[in-house]
């Protein structure tokens, strides 16, 4: 339910929404594992490529949930300082602005707080992963036709919480001692779209001098 808060009196349960697991002993487990391997050996652009022989759908929606959990915990950290009264329009610094809308309960696009935006963004990306016809965990189930296009909408929308953390509470993020596991996540996430180019560039302009800061190092 939208309306009731989410967030827990306790610190230490960091994620915002529930975590959403791949079951275990499934062969999106296997990938999973995978790239957290690839990703202990700090090499990030060799991390996200297609591993061989493995579909480019399923790499994309074990990665799409992976990004989901870590944004989930990320803005779990600092909902706390992402108020009503701080924030009370959806924005990644003065330029850009979000208004919600995901086409089917809200048609029309709504101006509304970064908490309440985010809020409905999970949300909806939490519905996405859940739905079976989307993201089939079963071995064998085909993904749609229009599995990519979904998938990009995903990250799209998962891109504008590290922009909004990044312009309006990254002073929380570095007192919290999260910056490097900010930066870490940001730039999986980063090199992951560029490797299969799933975001317009035109959407992450908000970010574009840190993006090419934090990937210029690894050309």
């Amino acid at each position: 339910n939208i309306s009731s808060p989410i967030r827990s009196g306790s610190r230490s349960s960091k994620t915002f929404k529930p975590k959403k697991n791949i079951p275990e002993g499934s062969h999106q487990y296997e990938l999973l594992k995978h790239a957290e391997a690839t990703l202990g050996s700090g090499n990030l652009r060799m991390a996200v490529m297609l591993p061989e022989g493995e579909d480019l759908n399923e790499w994309v929606a074990v990665n799409t949930v992976d990004f989901f959990n870590q944004i989930n915990m990320l803005y779990g950290t600092i909902t706390d300082f992402c108020t009503e009264e701080s924030c009370p329009v959806m924005s990644a610094g003065p330029k850009y602005e979000y208004h919600w809308a995901d086409g089917t309960n809200i048609k029309k696009p709504i101006k509304c707080s970064a908490p309440k935006y985010i809020d409905y963004l999970m949300t909806w990306v939490q519905d996405q992963l859940d739905d079976e016809t989307l993201f089939p965990s079963k071995i064998g189930v085909p993904f749609p036709k229009n599995f990519m296009s979904v998938a990009k909408t995903i990250l799209k929308r998962l891109f504008r919480v590290y922009a909004h953390i990044y312009h309006q509470h990254f002073d929380p993020v570095i007192q919290l001692q999260e910056e490097a596991h900010l930066n870490t996540s940001f730039k999986h996430f980063i090199f992951f779209v560029q490797e299969f180019n799933l975001i317009d560039r035109r959407e992450l302009a908000p970010l574009q001098e840190l993006i090419e800061k934090l990937t210029s190092k690894d050309r």
